[in-house]
């Protein structure tokens, strides 16, 4: 059961409704210290499931339901017990397994960053590994976007110095990175279900790092280009596109020019 059912159930047999902005309150300081203690397992039927999938879930751990059900009967001691005893490894036991689940992502430097499972975040690692590697060779990372925690890495110090202090309120891209070669700073979204740079987003990101002292490059990043036709018509003009299908190439919406910024 996702959060919005839970909230729903709560409201039809407890009589109190909490609003919808709620669901982010109740994950992180509720479900997560449920999870914590062995009691509840997120997609227990899919640990790959996206952490932003409408489909993700909760539900109870086996050892958690047969305690609970014990409750209020004479054997509700001794299971208390034995469950309080066992805990510690239950909690890691399922803390591993969300672990496996994971997407590791190596940024230059020999440092390793995990991201919550799913396509999206597949496809920001293979921004981070292939496209930099390919297209901007020795860029510096300053960011990287993670669906589950929000974000995974940020040099907030390297933006700084470039001109850049983001409000954490603003909508950053999936990644950042630094092209110290060309002096460019690239910013690019992952877009496996949503989020192309559009021109409505092309304004956005302008806007957030108008303080930039370096050229802007806008870069829209596809698994492939089956996923690339759906946004055809939605690209903004002066943006690039990268298939990871096709991590060689890139095609450039910009007219006049290849890959850069524009004044």
């Amino acid at each position: 059961m996702g959060i919005t059912p839970i909230i729903e159930w709560i409201a039809e047999h407890y009589g109190h409704r909490y609003a919808p902005n709620s669901r982010e309150t109740i994950r992180r300081h509720s479900i997560h210290q449920f999870m914590d203690a062995g009691l509840v397992i997120y997609n227990a039927d899919a640990p790959h499931r996206a952490v932003n999938s409408p489909k993700a879930g909760y539900q109870l751990t086996p050892e958690a339901v047969e305690l609970l059900r014990s409750y209020g009967t004479r054997a509700w001691p001794a299971a208390l017990e034995t469950y309080l005893a066992l805990k510690p490894g239950l909690a890691g036991r399922y803390a591993a397994a969300r672990e496996t689940s994971q997407v590791p992502v190596h940024i230059p430097g020999g440092m390793t960053i995990q991201l919550s499972p799913g396509a999206h975040s597949e496809l920001i690692r293979d921004i981070v590994e292939s496209f930099a590697s390919t297209h901007t060779p020795g860029a510096r990372l300053i960011y990287v976007g993670d669906t589950g925690s929000k974000i995974g890495f940020f040099d907030e110090k390297a933006l700084s110095d470039l001109g850049v202090t983001v409000d954490r309120h603003g909508k950053m891209p999936d990644v950042v990175l630094h092209d110290r070669h060309r002096n460019w700073m690239i910013l690019a979204e992952s877009v496996t279900s949503h989020g192309p740079v559009n021109a409505k987003r092309h304004r956005e990101l302008r806007e957030l790092f108008a303080g930039s002292k370096i050229g802007l490059v806008y870069v829209t990043a596809f698994p492939n280009r089956k996923t690339m036709a759906k946004y055809l018509s939605d690209l903004a003009w002066e943006t690039e596109v990268w298939v990871a299908s096709d991590p060689t190439h890139l095609i450039h919406f910009n007219g006049d020019r290849f890959l850069g910024p524009h004044d």
